[in-house]
């Protein structure tokens, strides 16, 4: 799959959409802010896509974490059953956390379905839901110091008494 990334970084077409295609505010200007940031933070400039390129591509070795995992699922499911699959992993997620792990979700995987299920022998009536990275995160690296910004809790929740 190398010589591939190199020329199609983001593989194929996704089997669905991992953003909206008309994102709308505020979540279009979040998700542009937290690109920037994290290109930002590990010193990759705007104007270097090649740069860019060879971090986005870093997904495909799982960010060098010993263990990459994929997650799969009927595509016969819906709505219902992609966030029973979100809720699965994030337990993973937190289990692996509680043992001094890392992980790292990655959607990416989503634009080279073809080339993975064809590798591991899945069968058509699976969809490639993402890929997770899990492993010691290395400290010293300046994307893992990096902290997104979050907007205040009032600005997307109610409390009601």
């Amino acid at each position: 799959m190398a010589p591939k990334v190199a020329t199609a970084p983001l593989g194929g077409p996704a089997e669905y959409h991992v953003y909206p295609p008309d994102l709308k505010e505020p979540y279009r200007t979040r998700r542009f802010k937290v690109g920037e940031d994290m290109y930002a933070h590990i010193g990759v400039k705007r104007e270097d896509k090649p740069g860019r390129v060879r971090q986005f591509a870093r997904n495909y070795d799982f960010f060098g974490a010993p263990v990459g995992m994929f997650f799969f699922m009927d595509r016969i499911m819906g709505p219902p059953q992609w966030s029973d699959v979100g809720m699965f992993m994030q337990s993973l997620m937190l289990l692996a956390r509680e043992q001094g792990l890392a992980t790292c979700p990655q959607e990416a995987w989503s634009g080279w379905h073809q080339e993975v299920s064809g590798f591991l022998g899945v069968g058509p009536e699976l969809m490639l839901f993402c890929g997770l990275s899990l492993g010691y995160a290395e400290q010293a690296a300046p994307i893992n110091r990096l902290r997104a910004d979050r907007v205040p809790l009032d600005e997307f929740a109610q409390f009601h008494e």
